[in-house]
């Protein structure tokens, strides 16, 4: 009643309320209006930024009806002495390890509790919660994709069973250690090998201690990968890239085996003056050997600076020295121990290192 007695009246304290007026806030804004009034900003500067909550309005903020700039600047108002940059370095805080998503997939040395087999290399750090710590940890820790190796061709990469070349292929940079997948303290206690660097074949159940030893340096010369790549091209080059690269790896066991030459041309055109009795049909079938593809021929040549380097190696073949087409039946099959088919190609290994 008094305001409406008031407006009627015309008195002057009552009339400025009645020509208050809102104002929509602009979008984005933390209120719903604003209320222009007629107070002095540079007075009642915590009233205009305090506001009010208007019922079914909302938040109202109190804005002058009249800006007015004070007679002192802000740079002057403001006490600068006690205040530092405006762009600081901020530190992150890596969260406490028993709360990490991350130190659940960490793989740690068990250098505390080493165990008695010396296959038992690394283990997993048993979380303190129970229940699904794996599940957890996937969903909410990003893991770092595979590198890709690009130093092996696009086509041979599903075929790649080794990141770490021999150190004498040239062709294969040296890769940075992985120590997602290598622990930094098997890489510091490990003991010092003689043949650090040079790739050694991995020995399996039945394999042959001779397995276990480098190439020749001659190996990775251009004369020796052109009578390889030649060997994989003339025998098999109709078959799989995997079947390729077992045909790579027989020649190279025999050039390891101390029964065949230690050269690679030398295990390749064995007894070729021997008409059809030499070790590779090719060399010794009395045609003249042409290459007639050259995309088979690139593709020979990869497989066959790969398997050198050891970048590839097929534990189904493993220490297989010999092998024949499914369509012929040898006599010496029958002495050596079948390890696999690939393709048209049947692998085998002898028992005693040679012939049986």
């Amino acid at each position: 009643m008094q305001d409406i007695s008031g407006l009627l009246t015309g008195a002057d304290d009552q009339q400025s309320r009645w020509q208050t007026f809102l104002v929509a806030a602009a979008p984005g804004s933390i209120q719903q209006a604003e209320m222009p009034f007629d107070v002095d900003p540079t007075v009642t500067g915590s009233i205009a930024s305090a506001g009010i909550d208007a019922p079914r309005v909302g938040r109202v903020v109190i804005t002058p009806l009249k800006p007015e700039i004070a007679d002192t600047p802000d740079e002057d108002r403001i006490n600068r002495s006690e205040k530092t940059g405006r762009i600081v370095s901020v530190a992150p805080v890596a969260p406490p390890k028993g709360f990490s998503a991350g130190s659940v997939l960490d793989r740690h040395s068990s250098i505390l509790r080493p165990a008695t087999d010396e296959e038992t290399l690394m283990a997993f750090v048993r979380p303190k919660i129970g229940g699904k710590e794996i599940q957890i940890a996937t969903a909410f820790h990003k893991r770092a994709p595979a590198r890709r190796d690009d130093s092996v061709p696009t086509m041979l990469a599903e075929l790649v069973t080794n990141e770490k070349a021999d150190v004498l292929a040239t062709a294969y940079a040296p890769s940075e250690p992985d120590f997602a997948t290598q622990s930094p303290f098997s890489s510091l206690l490990k003991e010092p090998d003689a043949a650090e660097g040079r790739f050694i074949p991995p020995l399996g159940k039945g394999d042959h201690a001779w397995l276990a030893t480098p190439l020749p340096a001659s190996a990775f010369s251009e004369r020796e990968q052109k009578c390889l790549a030649e060997g994989i091209y003339f025998e098999a080059r109709g078959e799989s890239l995997k079947g390729q690269a077992a045909v790579a790896q027989v020649i190279l066991n025999r050039v390891r085996n101390p029964a065949f030459p230690n050269t690679i041309c030398g295990v390749v055109y064995q007894n070729d003056h021997w008409r059809n009795r030499c070790q590779f049909s090719f060399a010794c079938d009395g045609k003249v050997d042409r290459v007639r593809s050259p995309s088979h021929w690139k593709t020979a040549q990869d497989i066959a600076l790969a398997v050198t380097a050891g970048k590839i190696w097929l534990d189904s073949v493993g220490s297989a020295t010999h092998y024949h087409a499914v369509y012929v039946r040898p006599r010496w099959a029958r002495a050596m121990e079948r390890r696999a088919r690939i393709g048209l190609h049947v692998f085998y290994r002898t028992y005693g290192g040679s012939w049986s």
